[in-house]
């Protein structure tokens, strides 16, 4: 088991890194937006705490894809005048004040109001995002960079369950969606590529997080219901439809703009 918490996540993150440095920071901010974090957090939390606490904490989960908005929205407006230091500890600072609201008033036993408050945060956040720059050019890494991006995937993920039996499922759920993934790639990127492959990742990324809304919505309903394997089976199916739905509307809008669309294969 810990071997799996890991290597699982930090796999995912090698992934995604090595996406963003071949097709740029479109791809990489949807695939971003997979549960690739979240998803085996909750699974690991499933086998070690039981189905119901999972439950509970996909639906915490759910809820903090408003935090996790609010991180990269602060990113990446801060980013266009300050330095990867300030434009993080604006992000840090959005997302604890999230969090803090939302740990105040947990929606845990109501899944519909969570996923209602997530869906109303993605669908509102695009027109929320600076306005788009540059063409923004792929972000070079180097094998430092992405052993780093690793290790604080590997971290996060043993962290939360370690502490999951104290913390409770609500802190579980909440924490599962701490930003690992914004803050290892929108520094490094910042650092190496500038703030308009930072802003194009970020908005992209937001878009990317529909399929994990679908992700934490069927764990929460299936998962008290069903079993594990089952519960996520189903999950599963639902990340990949709705991600090639996302992947379909954002291809058709590119068409009908070719600015847009320059941009993102630049």
């Amino acid at each position: 088991m810990l071997a799996l918490k890991l290597l699982l996540v930090p796999a995912f993150i090698a992934c995604i890194s090595v996406a963003g440095k071949r097709w740029g920071p479109a791809v990489a901010g949807w695939l971003a937006g997979l549960p690739v974090v979240v998803g085996p957090i909750l699974f690991l939390l499933a086998l070690e705490r039981g189905a119901p606490f999972a439950a509970a904490a996909a639906t915490s989960a759910l809820c903090a894809v408003f935090a996790s908005v609010a991180f990269s929205l602060a990113y990446a407006w801060s980013c266009r005048r300050h330095g990867w230091p300030l434009a993080l500890a604006a992000a840090l600072a959005a997302w604890l004040a999230a969090v803090a609201l939302l740990g105040w008033r947990p929606f845990s036993p109501f899944a519909a109001l969570a996923l209602a408050l997530a869906l109303a945060t993605l669908f509102i956040c695009p027109s929320l995002f600076p306005p788009p720059g540059a063409a923004a050019r792929a972000a070079g890494i180097s094998r430092t960079g992405l052993l780093v991006r690793m290790l604080a995937g590997a971290g996060l993920t043993l962290a939360v369950t370690t502490l999951s039996a104290s913390i409770g499922s609500t802190w579980s759920g909440l924490l599962a969606l701490f930003p690992v993934l914004g803050i290892v790639l929108s520094v490094f990127s910042h650092r190496a590529a500038g703030p308009d492959f930072v802003v194009a990742l970020l908005t992209s990324m937001a878009g990317g997080l529909f399929s994990l809304v679908a992700f934490c919505f069927t764990l929460a309903v299936l998962l008290p219901r069903s079993t594990i394997a089952i519960a996520f089976a189903t999950a599963i199916l639902a990340t990949a439809a709705t991600q090639w739905a996302v992947k379909a509307v954002g291809d058709r809008r590119a068409r009908k703009q070719p600015g847009i669309a320059e941009q993102e294969t630049a």
